[in-house]
């Protein structure tokens, strides 16, 4: 069973998800980042590809993929880390967070392939079209038993939710607003009225909510409205407030969210 499958098996609520930039804040930080998040009780990890124009993300994380790519973070380099990080955690589940342009450089199906081999769950792939996933991607994610992860947005149609819903595996990401990612004090009641309609579609998939989760309300909503929470902003911050400790950033995580 792929490790996603089997978390949402054994945990229903209260899932903890963080995204980190590999490469930051040093090239070498990606194994301690993932040993300290495993060793602190998180339940899922992220691991981001550095991008020169990462669309979806707000400051904090452009600011993260362009201290990795001055590093020399290498998609590859990042593959080859994550397989030594999976001979220590064996069990987290692990996902490849990117944009096409350097998975396409790769080429998609020996990135599947050595995906496999280091140990990596699931693909989030944000500006990958639907069609094109459902055309290419599709088979490869069931040769390779690594699921593509689709997002949706306030703005996504019931009826493209549903196609989501019923073509994709691993779990639903619900980005809380249509904005680029980034840290917030509150959700809004607009946003808590989407949450409540996505709950009401009876999904036969898990959902986590991600986009400006960075203090105890926000966590506390998203696992209210979902099974769980995503946190990159946030936790990028803490990196950099805290270089030299890896470990002392994760601290500084769960204390912020109440856990």
């Amino acid at each position: 069973m792929n490790r996603i499958q089997h978390l949402f098996g054994r945990k229903k609520s209260d899932i903890l998800s963080v995204y980190f930039t590999a490469g930051f804040p040093t090239l070498a930080s990606t194994v301690d980042v993932i040993d300290s998040l495993a060793l602190r009780g998180v339940d899922m990890i992220e691991v981001g590809i550095p991008f020169s124009d990462p669309i979806a993300d707000g400051p904090v994380i452009q600011h993260s993929s362009s201290v990795a790519l001055r590093n020399g973070m290498t998609l590859e380099l990042l593959l080859s880390q994550v397989e030594e990080a999976r001979k220590r955690q064996p069990e987290i589940p692990m996902i490849l967070m990117g944009y096409l342009n350097p998975m396409m450089q790769y080429g998609i199906e020996p990135l599947f392939k050595r995906c496999r081999q280091a140990g990596i769950d699931g693909l989030i792939i944000p500006d990958l079209p639907f069609a094109e996933y459902i055309a290419e991607y599709k088979v490869l994610c069931e040769k390779y038993d690594i699921p593509v992860i689709m997002l949706i947005t306030p703005e996504t149609s019931d009826e493209r939710i549903r196609l989501i819903d019923e073509n994709c595996d691993g779990f639903i990401y619900m980005v809380s607003s249509a904005s680029t990612t980034g840290t917030k004090e509150k959700f809004n009641e607009e946003q808590l009225d989407y949450f409540r309609h996505i709950d009401s579609l009876n999904l036969k998939h898990e959902r986590l909510i991600g986009f400006g989760i960075s203090n105890p309300a926000t966590y506390h909503e998203a696992c209210r409205y979902s099974s769980g929470a995503i946190i990159g902003s946030f936790f990028i911050k803490c990196l950099e407030s805290s270089p030299e400790s890896h470990s002392e950033a994760v601290n500084r995580l769960l204390s912020a969210i109440g856990k």
